[in-house]
């Protein structure tokens, strides 16, 4: 199988590959001209992937679940053709992206993009466009979101979207984090589909096992539902080149970076907390959108009575081109996320040669044995802060040590193509042509 714009992890791109590739970290976003109408859709010899999502490239602030998807179809293009609709403006944007036909397919590196306009006109625009339009699978990226799945269902229920076998990626939405936000509504919305058996015969998508646990405890653990979970972990974005290991600590001061969307799942004031008990001193820089105004301000207020040998700096938004050189100017990634079903951005440090402090709560388990970081359990916050202590007490070549550890873990090459061949094999069991797939490789 040849999928030549999907570099191996770690691996240098060619020439001919670097126009895959939009930088260090992110998959082609490249804007081209209008892509086929269904008249060309139906002559394709790929099995047709149509994919809703809730934002997509050029976007990146709604983080990890853009570059899901992206890597994916750069990955497997040869193999599937992707067909992604998705708004046509960033999260929280007021205007559409610039240079895009919205309500129309555009070609975005290797897939095609409807960009819809908000509200009834762009949902029309789609139905209309896909009445010509053949396709053999639909892909939601999404349980809970009204336009990423809830309304595709709808559709397909009503007639207005063919009778196609469905596959549905959660992305992290059953993890307790997770549901601990807005529970009661939640808690409402699945008995409600368990009752009316809604999700029988879909494929569920997990990126871990951890995740199709949280998948099965939410929605039962029938037969039907543990037949429907197919594990195929989140593809990384190639990099193209590995670049120096992070600094070497010219001061007495540690770096940490806080790099992710500002919202509670991400628990931001959990980290202000930790570092409100530390000793020694320590510069704390975020990065990141802030999705939630009100939990921002709590953070803020948190910070501001930090004492003084703890400096904090927000350092605004990021583009995923200039995450990896951010990350290579500090000394550690201080993520205590409440919940992570991949976790793109800890790859992304790890792969930067940046130990990472993160929960129990992300598939990155068992850190510190692999001199990559730590991973602790949330209800322990003292042990976070004994860990950043002992760091900062590290030799330069203990430091070193734990930087080539990280690098190491973050660019496992076995690991990409077990992910990739397993994320082929969903594909081909949600299309119902299983047999047709050799099935994941377990690495080794």
């Amino acid at each position: 199988m040849d999928n030549k714009p999907c570099v191996a992890v770690g691996e240098r791109p060619t020439a001919d590959d670097a126009g895959a590739t939009a930088g260090p970290s992110e998959p082609t976003s490249a804007i081209t001209s209008p892509g086929p109408t269904g008249s060309a859709v139906k002559s394709a010899p790929r099995p047709i992937i149509l994919t809703f999502a809730g934002s997509y490239l050029p976007g990146f602030k709604a983080g990890g679940p853009i570059r899901s998807l992206a890597n994916m179809a750069d990955c497997l293009s040869d193999e599937f053709d992707f067909r992604i609709v998705a708004p046509d403006r960033d999260l929280g944007d007021a205007t559409a992206y610039p240079g895009v036909q919205v309500n129309r397919w555009n070609t975005v590196g290797r897939a095609e993009v409807f960009y819809r306009s908000p509200g009834a006109a762009g949902w029309r625009a789609l139905v209309a466009d896909l009445q010509g339009t053949d396709y053999d699978l639909i892909y939601l990226n999404s349980f809970f979101s009204t336009d990423s799945s809830l309304r595709p269902l709808l559709y397909k229920w009503l007639g207005k979207l063919k009778k196609k076998p469905v596959l549905l990626a959660p992305r992290g939405e059953f993890s307790q984090g997770a549901l601990a936000l807005k529970p009661i509504k939640k808690s409402l919305f699945i008995g409600l589909v368990r009752a009316l058996n809604v999700y029988r015969d879909i494929t569920f998508q997990a990126s871990s096992e951890h995740e199709a646990t949280d998948i099965q405890r939410a929605l039962g653990v029938s037969a039907d539902v543990r037949a429907g979970v197919h594990v195929a972990s989140d593809l990384a974005s190639p990099r193209s080149d590995a670049g120096p290991l992070p600094r070497e600590r010219d001061t007495p001061s540690l770096k940490a970076v806080f790099l992710s969307r500002i919202s509670p799942m991400k628990n931001l004031d959990g980290a202000i907390s930790v570092l409100s008990k530390l000793a020694c001193p320590l510069q704390f820089d975020v990065y990141g959108p802030v999705e939630d105004d009100g939990y921002w301000k709590r953070c803020s207020a948190l910070i501001s009575e930090l004492p003084k040998h703890i400096t904090v700096e927000y350092k605004g938004k990021v583009h995923p081109t200039d995450v990896q050189t951010i990350l290579s100017g500090y000394d550690f990634f201080f993520l205590p996320t409440r919940g992570e079903n991949y976790g793109h951005v800890i790859r992304e440090a790890l792969s930067a040669g940046l130990p990472v402090l993160i929960s129990d709560q992300t598939p990155w388990k068992n850190l510190a044995t692999v001199s990559a970081g730590a991973d602790l359990p949330l209800a322990e916050p003292d042990a976070f802060t004994a860990w950043i202590e002992a760091f900062s007490r590290l030799s330069v070549a203990d430091c070193q040590a734990m930087r080539e550890g990280a690098r190491r873990l973050g660019d496992d090459p076995v690991k990409a193509a077990h992910d990739l061949e397993a994320n082929r094999a969903m594909l081909l069991v949600a299309l119902g042509r299983a047999g047709t797939a050799d099935g994941p490789r377990e690495p080794g």
